[in-house]
């Protein structure tokens, strides 16, 4: 439908208030709130995704368009049932305990909602302990770690090793990235995945949703 597209557009373009106005009337028009996300929101936020991965935008860009996301999708949440909106899963993110940065575990946040996924963000300084027991009660089925400092990099082989220790570690996976880390590192620690940046974090997590 060329509503949908042009909310699309409008999104990439981070035109907050056409989105806005746009989704209040595919509302009004009748179409139903799932296309209006998948087709119109989603559909944009994934164009925008993969032109950052690329390198073709800048994180100004990305930010814009999450923003133009938002305001349509504040309009669409009431209408369905229960107050959920469809999820690809839930992820669990968070910079590890010792870390106070945060930009980079907040953009991948803000693209796995784009992606459409339910991101529980447990913000910086997160011990171990709180990752594992957040998925577990919350039902997610990846956990996400982030860290610039390499003195706090033992704290991601931490939260692995309470996953085995739970026994819970073929049902919640883990994905780790930040400036120090690598996939070697990755492996070492038995990680199941590693994201060398934003967008590449949200094509793995796809990735380990599809293997589940």
């Amino acid at each position: 439908m060329k509503i949908l597209e042009e909310i699309s557009v409008k999104l990439q373009r981070g035109d907050f208030n056409a989105v806005f106005e746009l989704t209040a009337n595919a509302i009004e028009s009748g179409i139903p709130p799932k296309e209006i996300l998948d087709d119109g929101l989603l559909a944009g936020m994934s164009v925008i995704g993969e032109k950052f991965r690329i390198h073709e935008i800048f994180l100004s860009q990305v930010l814009l368009a999450a923003k133009a996301m938002y305001a349509g999708l504040d309009q669409l949440k009431p209408l369905f049932l229960k107050g959920e909106m469809p999820s690809m899963g839930k992820v669990v993110i968070g910079t590890v305990h010792g870390d106070m940065h945060d930009i980079g575990k907040n953009l991948v946040g803000i693209m796995l909602k784009g992606a459409g996924f339910e991101v529980i963000d447990l913000g910086k300084d997160v011990p171990a302990e709180k990752f594992v027991s957040t998925a577990i009660e919350q039902g997610a089925s990846i956990i996400g770690m982030s860290t610039l400092l390499t003195t706090t990099m033992p704290v991601m082989k931490n939260v692995v090793g309470l996953l085995k220790e739970k026994e819970v570690d073929g049902t919640i996976k883990t994905i780790i990235g930040g400036a120090p880390v690598t996939r070697e590192f990755a492996d070492e620690i038995g990680s199941t995945s590693y994201g060398y940046d934003a967008a590449n974090a949200v094509e793995k997590v796809k990735q380990l949703v599809k293997e589940n």
